[in-house]
């Protein structure tokens, strides 16, 4: 038996030598590490970047737009078809000319209307070439134009109102998605803990059993223990030789899972330790329901449903068929065969008229859109009402469950104490001959339930609270909303 010992005893110690890079980390340096250079943190940063983007388009589209036209050097040598206005003959003509042309234009969308307003001015001259040479000149100092539809859906005015929900919608999520990267963390650095507390307990165990199976054996000769009983402790020696070995592996796992999660290095190895005091927080039901419908992106959520719900029935109602725009230009122009001759005696032009077009018959196409978008509209709402009532419940839960896990983590630490001080005393009852095998076995099994119990009761307390921190975007141990720095982001 000693040779197997031997070579557990080598392969545990081998297994656990450090590693290239070892790092003593606590709870706080464990998710500080997760939220900026983890591969999810990254992911959640372009997102966000993105929205941020989109919505810098949409606001640069409400915006006055200023920008230069024309054709330079454009060049015609060749026979065009033309027709007498006469006797109708046609007849190819030959067109030989050079055209250059340059303008400038400023446009603006109408939110309220749905409109275009233009403002221009242009330049252009025309080179005749041939027999008939000529220059000419055409100006149109300044050009007004409006174009309107009516009675149609209106882009500007939708995206007036579901563009700005959708940015701040993207900062919450980013927000949310950063706390979810939290309670990844906490449960992989409790899970490593856990793994390391059981390596401990398995190494300590089976130095113990091996301490007290020497004892056993000088009692076995003195008659005060049974055979029975020192084979039992013997079994138990090798069971906690197999833990040790087993828990070794298990911390690997574990080490390399939240490695991988904080974006180290497999060969890097991280100590982490038992938290300390827990923050004396109770959580008030009204104050978490109040800031997770404030902050939290669920609301925002709803309430885009509903608009782009209200969106579609009324790009329903303007897609029946009728369609009416109006298109108004005023403006100045003159041509001449010198340059200063195009900006004399302008002469004002006007242009305003009204395009339509209305089905006399579309076999109900049109109402069939209308009352299919109410539909959806009306599941919508249903939906929202619905999500509302479960979301009301799980906030409920989600306090319940972390008011509950404070006190539960008060008494799975003073049990973890107890159930070590009996363990104590049993080894020092039995070193004296006053507790059997089975004293023994049962109080080493009721410590290290205890310990695990505490580590685990540790991990659920930091779960539930980064938990309703997602839920409501709130610091409750600083009393503060969660913030972005959107410059530090972007930059």
């Amino acid at each position: 038996m000693k040779p197997v010992i031997t070579t557990i005893i080598f392969l545990t110690l081998l297994s656990t030598l450090p590693l290239r890079g070892q790092q003593t980390m606590n709870l706080s340096e464990t998710i500080h590490a997760a939220r900026n250079q983890s591969v999810e943190a990254l992911e959640a940063r372009q997102a966000f970047i993105s929205t941020y983007w989109a919505y810098r388009s949409y606001q640069a589209s409400r915006l006055p737009s200023f920008y230069m036209y024309g054709n330079l050097m454009n060049f015609d040598r060749s026979l065009t078809l033309l027709q007498n206005p006469e006797d109708g003959t046609l007849n190819y003509v030959s067109s030989n000319n050079l055209q250059n042309g340059a303008g400038l234009q400023i446009n603006q969308n109408i939110t309220f209307t749905g409109g275009t307003l233009s403002v221009a001015s242009d330049l252009s001259r025309i080179d005749q070439f041939g027999m008939n040479k000529s220059l000419t000149w055409y100006s149109r100092p300044i050009t007004v134009s409006y174009y309107q539809p009516l009675f149609t859906y209106n882009q500007f005015k939708w995206d007036k109102k579901i563009e700005p929900k959708e940015y701040e919608q993207g900062k919450r999520q980013y927000l949310e998605r950063m706390e979810s990267i939290t309670v990844n963390a906490v449960y992989a650095y409790h899970n490593l803990l856990l793994a390391k507390v059981n390596n401990d307990i398995s190494v300590s165990n089976f130095e113990n059993s091996g301490n007290m199976l020497r004892i056993a054996k000088e009692r076995l000769q003195l008659g005060t223990v049974t055979r029975a009983e020192y084979l039992q402790l013997e079994l138990r020696m090798l069971n906690d030789s197999i833990a040790i070995n087993e828990s070794a592996v298990q911390v690997r796992e574990a080490q390399m899972t939240l490695n991988s999660l904080l974006g180290y290095d497999e060969s890097f190895e991280i100590v982490p330790e038992i938290a300390g005091e827990l923050p004396n927080i109770q959580m008030d039901y009204d104050l978490v329901m109040e800031k997770s419908l404030s902050n939290s992106s669920f609301s925002l959520s709803n309430e885009l449903s509903l608009l782009n719900a209200e969106s579609d029935v009324a790009y329903a109602k303007a897609s029946r068929g009728f369609s009416f725009a109006l298109n108004a230009r005023f403006g100045m122009s003159q041509t001449g065969p010198e340059f200063p001759a195009a900006y004399k005696d302008l002469l004002d032009q006007e242009v305003v008229g009204i395009t339509f077009s209305i089905p006399l018959f579309d076999w109900g196409l049109g109402k069939g859109k209308v009352q299919k978008a109410k539909a959806a509209q009306e599941v919508v709402k249903a939906q929202v009402q619905q999500s509302e009532n479960d979301y009301r419940r799980q906030m409920f839960t989600a306090v319940s469950q972390f008011n509950n896990q404070r006190q539960q983590c008060l008494v799975s630490h003073r049990a973890m104490l107890i159930a070590a001080e009996r363990y104590d005393l049993t080894m020092h009852r039995f070193r004296e001959g006053n507790a059997s095998v089975t004293d023994l076995n049962m109080a080493q099994t009721e410590n290290d339930s205890a310990q695990r119990q505490y580590i685990s009761d540790l991990c659920n307390f930091w779960i539930y609270y980064y938990t309703l921190r997602k839920y409501t975007l709130f610091d409750f141990i600083n009393n503060c909303d969660l913030e972005i720095d959107i410059t530090e982001m972007i930059n």
